[in-house]
């Protein structure tokens, strides 16, 4: 089975209240359509997994953003390929995170996490993330 090795960004931030939240996508394309994720993308090579994170979200989100540690490195089976996901917490630098990609956007809180519906291998990252936020 091909392996497909991707990044994604936790981007995180805070609300008005303080409260700390999380900045998830919706598919706008592919067998996946219409599925949440964190936004990211396939490493290229001669890339670390930070430098794609970070070409990835300026490509899909016409943003800068700072990477930071590692939260998990997902494997997932899907049908028709193995994804291997590494998962990194990330803050916007500049720009607005503008859709470039994406059908929509939503910034949740730990509370909304379970609200939208993540695709199978995001899935296995919103309790891990729950605990840390």
């Amino acid at each position: 089975m091909k392996t497909i090795h991707v990044v994604a960004a936790i981007i995180k931030d805070t609300n008005k209240k303080g409260d700390p939240i999380i900045f998830a996508t919706q598919r706008g394309y592919g067998d996946f359509k219409g599925g949440w994720e964190f936004p990211g993308g396939k490493i290229e090579e001669g890339e670390t997994p930070q430098e794609a994170l970070q070409r990835e979200i300026m490509e899909e989100l016409n943003t800068e953003i700072k990477v930071g540690e590692l939260v998990d490195a997902i494997k997932y089976d899907y049908p028709a390929f193995h994804l291997s996901m590494a998962c990194f917490w990330a803050e916007v630098i500049s720009g607005d995170l503008v859709l470039k990609e994406h059908e929509a956007a939503k910034w949740l809180t730990k509370e909304e996490l379970d609200s939208i519906e993540w695709l199978p291998a995001d899935v296995t990252l919103i309790e891990r993330l729950k605990r840390g936020m």
